[in-house]
């Protein structure tokens, strides 16, 4: 099996409503996103696929968690937040935990992943993941110490 993994970085925010201490309170987290590739064999290319693909495919989804407070939707602090919803991400199957992340930009990848679409650059470049590719696993660090992983 070959694997590739492409990481990415953002800044993010969170508040645990079920957490018992300090973390029921807004707090940030400079995130590292592993992003985990597998293919039993190579493109025409010599490759899994093309990290420009996998850049491409997600980057503006992950970027939609950038600079952003992740709320579960059963918090009352919700409601106070509207005007400020460009930058809320709402979770509605529980808190916005890092292993709940991690299982969200999984989910998203794998529909990706799985409808064959190709991406295209700025210049019109298209680039296509190959149907044997599979999302093995996401790695969601929250601080240099700790992360969190979901996988297929």
């Amino acid at each position: 099996m070959y694997r590739v993994c492409k990481a990415f970085t953002i800044e993010s925010g969170h508040m645990l409503s079920k957490h018992a201490e300090r973390c029921r309170f807004p707090h940030g987290h400079s995130r590292r996103i592993e992003l985990v590739l597998a293919s039993p064999t190579l493109d025409e290319n010599d490759m899994v696929c093309d990290f420009k693909w996998i850049k491409l495919a997600v980057g503006e989804f992950l970027d939609s968690f950038d600079h952003a407070l992740c709320v579960n939707a059963a918090d009352p602090i919700l409601e106070k937040l509207g005007s400020q919803a460009e930058r809320v991400v709402v979770f509605t199957e529980g808190d916005p935990t890092t292993e709940r992340m991690a299982e969200r930009i999984h989910a998203f990848l794998r529909e990706r992943i799985s409808s064959g679409e190709s991406v295209k650059t700025a210049d019109g470049v298209v680039y296509r993941v190959p149907a044997s590719v599979r999302i093995e696993r996401v790695r969601v660090s929250e601080t240099p110490t700790s992360w969190a992983e979901y996988e297929s």
